[in-house]
């Protein structure tokens, strides 16, 4: 009896299961396109971060120009029949895109003195982190691919009639480029002026 019972119990063999080719070239394929998304990602990533210091400049320089024309009519430096645009009036500041020039000797910036002062630049720290107050050490970029307009018109009554004699809007567009865009961007910034102080 003990020879039938042996012969009757053969070895289960359990069937081993792994993956098939078709299986592991699906998840290549699945892993592959997860990871070309992802590089899609980083690639945006860095180009946003660096066009964030040209945003940045842009802001400063429209606010910086806006700042010297109202500190201009708040110390009575210019007349409001100057505060406009060069043309048939009295206007002082220029019309279309000018290049980034430092203010000239009336301290206002967008006017024709602007050029004999130069271009402006950009102070970034040296190396030591540290601003210097000159440029060896710290690094200074010229402001070559941003440009600035500012344009000055006389407010009309939203129903129509004769255009304010006593407000008008300010206009500042600064239009740039960067390495990463072949298309130039801009930042306007938009307010009123008014005669009174």
């Amino acid at each position: 009896m003990r020879a039938e019972s042996l012969a009757f119990r053969q070895p289960v063999r359990k069937t081993q299961r792994g993956f098939s080719l078709i299986e592991v070239m699906i998840s290549m394929c699945i892993l592959t396109i997860g990871l070309l998304s992802l590089l899609g990602v980083f690639g945006i990533a860095m180009t946003s971060t660096q066009t964030s210091q040209e945003n940045n400049t842009a802001k400063l320089l429209a606010n910086e120009a806006m700042e010297s024309i109202l500190t201009a009519r708040e110390t009575a430096n210019i007349s409001w029949s100057e505060i406009q645009n060069v043309g048939p009036g009295a206007g002082i500041f220029l019309t279309g895109f000018q290049p980034i020039n430092n203010a000239g000797a009336d301290g206002i910036f967008g006017t024709a003195d602007d050029a004999a002062a130069g271009p402006q630049t950009l102070e970034e720290p040296g190396s030591s982190g540290v601003f210097a107050g000159t440029c060896p050490p710290d690094t200074c970029l010229t402001l070559t691919n941003f440009q600035r307009q500012i344009v000055i018109t006389p407010v009309v009554p939203p129903g129509g009639g004769p255009a304010s004699a006593t407000l008008s809007s300010i206009t500042i567009t600064i239009q740039y480029t960067t390495p990463q865009s072949s298309l130039p961007r801009q930042y306007v910034l938009n307010t009123f002026i008014s005669p009174y102080r």
